[in-house]
C-alpha cells in the first residue's frame, strides 16, 4: 500500500489541469509544466482534487504510484508558489555575481567560472556570497544548485566552498603543529 500515492492533491484556485493520454499539464500563475506519467497509474481529476490509483500490485508499479503523485504535487506547488534553493559561498576572495542569464563565480581558481542560467530559472546574488536560485520546476532548480555546489564543495578543515544555506559541514581538527 502506497501511503504517498493514495493521498489526494488539493488543487488551488487559479490552477488549470489538462490530462491527455498519460500526459498531465498544469498551468498556474507562475507558468506551465507538463509531465508524462506512467501509463500503469490512473489519474482522476474531480472536485478540485487529483487522485491516483493503480491496477496491479507488482513492486515496480507500486513504486511508480508514489512517484507519480510526488511529481504532480511538485508541479502544482511550482506553478503556484515556486521553488527556491539558497547557497552560501564561504572563503576568502570567494564571491558570486549575477549578470543577466550568467552566474559569474570566483572560487579560488585561476579563472572565473561563468555558468549559464537555464531557461525558466532566475538567479539573484546578495552580499556577493548568498546565491538564490528560483524557478517553477523543482528538479531543474535542484539540479542547477547541485551543479553550482559541485564546482567547489565545502571542505572539512576550514569550511571553504559552496554549500546549501541549511547544510551543516562537519569540521575536522587537522594537524597539530610541533611545539
Amino acid at each position: 500500500m502506497s501511503r504517498i500515492g493514495n493521498k489526494a492533491i488539493a488543487v488551488p484556485s487559479g490552477v488549470e489541469l489538462k490530462l491527455a493520454d498519460s500526459t498531465l499539464s498544469v498551468k498556474g500563475p507562475k507558468g506551465e509544466l507538463t509531465e508524462a506519467l506512467p501509463s500503469e497509474i490512473e489519474v482522476t481529476i474531480e472536485n478540485d482534487q487529483i487522485k491516483f490509483s493503480r491496477n496491479e500490485e507488482n513492486a515496480d508499479i507500486r513504486a511508480l504510484h508514489g512517484l507519480a503523485r510526488s511529481l504532480v504535487s511538485n508541479m502544482v506547488t511550482g506553478v503556484t508558489t515556486g521553488w527556491a534553493k539558497e547557497l552560501e559561498i564561504q572563503g576568502v576572495g570567494y564571491r558570486a555575481e549575477a549578470k543577466g542569464k550568467v552566474l559569474n563565480l570566483l572560487l579560488g581558481f585561476s579563472h572565473p567560472v561563468n555558468m549559464d542560467v537555464p531557461e525558466g530559472l532566475s538567479v539573484s546574488v546578495e552580499n556577493n556570497t548568498k546565491v538564490k536560485i528560483e524557478g517553477i520546476d523543482k528538479q531543474q532548480v535542484g539540479q542547477f544548485a547541485a551543479n553550482v555546489r559541485s564546482l567547489r564543495p565545502p571542505e572539512p578543515y576550514k569550511g571553504k566552498g559552496v554549500r546549501y544555506s541549511d547544510e551543516y559541514v562537519r569540521r575536522k581538527v587537522g594537524k597539530t603543529g610541533a611545539a
